[in-house]
């Protein structure tokens, strides 16, 4: 085996089959899976991101994985916060001289471990906040373009952001600190590519399985645990129009529609991220989602023996 490899990345949109094929390719390599997935790091949001659970226990033996079911749901995780987890779960699988997979579609954070983005974290400041707050939006801009160029108008569309801008730049001025440095992880990035029918069809079907299995009830429990219905819609997708169904906004067939809409075109944005990976320099090895396991398997095991 090829010690040059860090780790290896399973990556693919929604619906190609990604966690199974991790799943089988952990079990033969005798390791675990990091999960990169933004919305299954949730407690108790299980059906609507996709959970599958069962796909990590092959022939009654329990992969190991990591980064799902680690936050409360209705929590802002971030990036940040993604790559500190995400180093702690490698370290400890690497620890165990096993050669870790990460697994999942949301291209950000993949992007953000495999490129080794480094970021700071700035904490709240309530006592600038307070005194920011009776200012309009003419005057932050004007305090803010005293620290930096604004190339980034976003960052002043609307108080909330000015005053969370100046904050970030206020922190940077008292705590000048070096980069964070994140380690240069060298994968071998395989993706899973499916066909564009095939993937709407597997979309549907999941889709009318998960309604069936309990995924109107999921939402309507969260709802009751107190998770306001704003920041279930914040999520998106399934707890977006769930959600919308729930609180009589939306007819089941209106939501069924918008939703199914919605994860087609959710599955293409996440080729078009990571097609533009392949543009910014990452080299993706394709396997086809059709291909039997033991096809797909073969494939990563040569590609990791070669020099």
């Amino acid at each position: 085996m090829n010690p040059q490899y860090d780790l290896i990345t399973i990556l693919g949109p929604t619906a190609s089959g990604k966690t199974p094929f991790a799943a089988a390719l952990a079990l033969q390599l005798q390791t675990e899976i990091i999960s990169a997935d933004s919305r299954q790091i949730y407690r108790g949001m299980d059906l609507g991101t996709g959970k599958d659970l069962a796909d990590y226990t092959i022939n009654g033996q329990t992969i190991p994985y990591h980064l799902i079911d680690i936050a409360d749901p209705g929590y802002k995780y971030n990036v940040f916060e993604y790559q500190r987890d995400f180093l702690k779960a490698y370290e400890a699988i690497k620890s165990k001289g096993c050669l870790p997979i990460l697994c999942g579609g949301t291209g950000m954070y993949l992007e953000s471990v495999l490129k080794g983005y480094r970021l700071i974290p700035v904490p709240e400041n309530p006592e600038l906040r307070n005194r920011l707050s009776s200012y309009s939006l003419e005057e932050l801009t004007h305090m803010l373009s005293r620290y930096k160029t604004l190339h980034n108008s976003t960052d002043v569309d609307t108080v909330k952001r000015a005053i969370r801008a100046i904050e970030i730049e206020e922190y940077y001025a008292m705590h000048p600190v070096s980069e964070r440095e994140f380690p240069q992880l060298n994968s071998l990035i395989i993706g899973v590519e499916i066909d564009r029918e095939l993937r709407r069809q597997k979309i549907t079907q999941r889709l009318k399985q998960r309604l069936k299995e309990g995924m109107v009830e999921e939402v309507e429990k969260l709802l009751r645990k107190g998770i306001s219905a704003d920041d279930l819609i914040y999520y998106g997708l399934e707890y977006k129009y769930l959600t919308l169904y729930v609180t009589g906004e939306l007819s089941y067939d209106e939501m069924f529609t918008k939703l199914e809409t919605a994860i087609h075109q959710f599955a293409k944005r996440q080729m078009t991220w990571f097609r533009g990976m392949e543009r910014r320099g990452f080299t993706i090895e394709w396997v086809n989602a059709e291909w039997p396991m033991e096809e797909k398997i073969a494939f990563v095991l040569r590609k990791l023996s070669q020099n």
